[in-house]
């Protein structure tokens, strides 16, 4: 790790990725399935956003709720009996807001064969106090190569998500002073 450069009084201090990470397991059943016989995509995200937040909890030290699901992504079904884990960690973080990145991974329960990666997502959370006000939460400090590229990526994802909502707003502005109502 380098060394950090001095905060600004009432800074709250960093925490590293590994801190907060996490991974959930869940073997899919028959009420997880969908009219064609996999697991519903509605459970798996479930396991995301719980994931998700346990890992926003614990990097923000207290109650985090979900802003956004962003780029949820099924690469395979994932059977009755599939052991599945969900691996989540935040990869950056803004003044009261964090972006988690989850991966969803896949195992026959009773075979020894790897994990093979199901799905992804990245999720944005606020955490907020006992009011539901936003609040304040610690730096993320990457540790390794893969996290610095991770967080990289994640501060262009909040690029767009920004920039998505201000053109639609602007759009939406727009119509409206043209007089034409949605």
């Amino acid at each position: 790790m380098t060394d950090q450069a001095p905060r600004p009084e009432g800074d709250i201090p960093g925490k590293p990725t590994a801190a907060s990470r996490t991974t959930l397991s869940h073997i899919m059943t028959g009420s997880d399935t969908n009219l064609l016989g996999t697991v519903h995509g509605g459970v798996i995200m479930k396991l995301v956003d719980d994931a998700a937040g346990a890992v926003a909890g614990r990097h923000s030290g207290g109650p985090a709720v979900t802003a956004s699901m962003d780029e949820m992504v099924f690469l395979e079904p994932v059977r009755v009996g599939d052991l599945v884990h969900v691996r989540a960690q935040v990869n950056w973080t803004g003044r009261s807001s964090m972006e988690v990145g989850v991966r969803v991974m896949a195992e026959r329960w009773n075979e020894s064969t790897p994990a093979q990666q199901v799905g992804s997502a990245y999720l944005v959370f606020a955490a907020v106090d006992a009011d539901g006000r936003p609040r304040r939460v610690p730096p993320v400090i990457p540790g390794t190569e893969r996290d610095n590229r991770r967080y990289q990526e994640a501060q262009i994802r909040r690029t767009h998500r920004l920039a998505r909502r201000r053109a639609i707003k602007e759009l939406r502005e727009k119509r409206a002073a043209e007089g034409i109502e949605d």
